[in-house]
């Protein structure tokens, strides 16, 4: 268990779209390590009530929000592909507040490391928070198959998300750990578990 004074240090996981960083870190979660998803931190800062969404109708319209007053992802992410300037506007308000709900759920951390799983870990800057990162990384032409099978979109539009994602090449100059998923489910467990006991053995984040 942890004392008071050896706080949890952070891994920064990533890897581009269907490489597969969402299996490993459910496998890392399942070995009793705290995971934080920025993608959920996301999620929680636009939820009705919450003074990021108010800001966003106010900018892009109600068409940006769902019969139910929920924020329509869909309608909001064609907005800003299309247009780099609104993207970087919604990048500017949501970032500081996903910042803050990340920081505060990885304090809550009781295992000797912590993830902070997060697609744009490196575009973000949320590398600078972390100790160390672990890039999970999948050939280009397996990623876009996997996306195409697992979501309702057109391959136009992964194209389009592996285009705002960092390089594969900018993603791995950061990297100090890759696990690269090619293969099966079994495999990437088998990895995860062999990264898992090394990462027992660091202070810090470091050898």
């Amino acid at each position: 268990m942890n004392t008071s004074s050896s706080k949890p240090w952070i891994l920064g996981l990533t890897g581009g779209i269907g490489s597969g960083k969402s299996a490993a870190a459910e496998h890392f979660a399942a070995l009793g390590v705290h995971v934080v998803d920025a993608d959920d931190a996301a999620r929680w800062v636009v939820e009705p009530g919450r003074p990021a969404l108010d800001s966003i109708v106010q900018h892009f319209g109600n068409g940006v929000l769902q019969a139910d007053k929920q924020l329509d992802r869909g309608a909001l992410r064609s907005l800003i592909f299309s247009d780099p300037q609104q993207r970087r506007w919604l990048e500017a308000l949501l970032h500081p507040l996903i910042r803050e709900e990340i920081a505060h759920n990885l304090a809550q951390a009781q295992s000797p490391y912590a993830i902070l799983v997060s697609p744009l870990l490196i575009e973000s800057g949320q590398h600078a928070t972390t100790q160390r990162v672990l890039v999970i990384d999948a050939p280009q032409a397996l990623q876009i198959q996997r996306t195409l099978r697992r979501d309702n979109t057109s391959e136009a539009q992964v194209q389009a998300i592996l285009n705002a994602q960092a390089s594969r090449e900018e993603r791995l100059r950061h990297a100090d750990d890759v696990l690269v998923n090619d293969t099966d489910l079994k495999t990437l467990k088998t990895e995860v578990e062999r990264l898992h006991h090394f990462y027992l053995t660091l202070c810090g984040g470091q050898p």
